[in-house]
């Protein structure tokens, strides 16, 4: 039985056993020109399970797509912050 067991668990792809890639948004504080997008992108993607960071100067948000078991939403929120740009979750 239980070698059947981790037969099975072996036979199933290792995305199957990920959580599903989590997206938020964020308002970000202190971005006075179009070069602030760029830092604050760029604090975003080094965060380990973020896979993209997509920042908009005019709306002033941070759009960010992540695995949920790798980080979490105030570990985001701290990385901006710690670049400058204190952000917030959007509701």
């Amino acid at each position: 039985m239980r070698k059947l067991l981790i037969a099975a668990l072996a036979a199933l792809p290792v995305a199957a056993l990920a959580a599903a890639p989590k997206t938020v948004t964020l308002d970000v504080q202190n971005m006075t020109c179009p070069l602030c997008p760029i830092t604050v992108r760029k604090s975003l993607e080094k965060m380990p399970g973020v896979s993209t960071a997509t920042v908009d100067f005019d709306t002033k948000t941070a759009t960010v797509t992540y695995d949920p078991d790798k980080v979490r939403p105030e570990a985001l929120t701290k990385a901006t912050a710690n670049a400058g740009y204190p952000s917030t979750l959007q509701k």
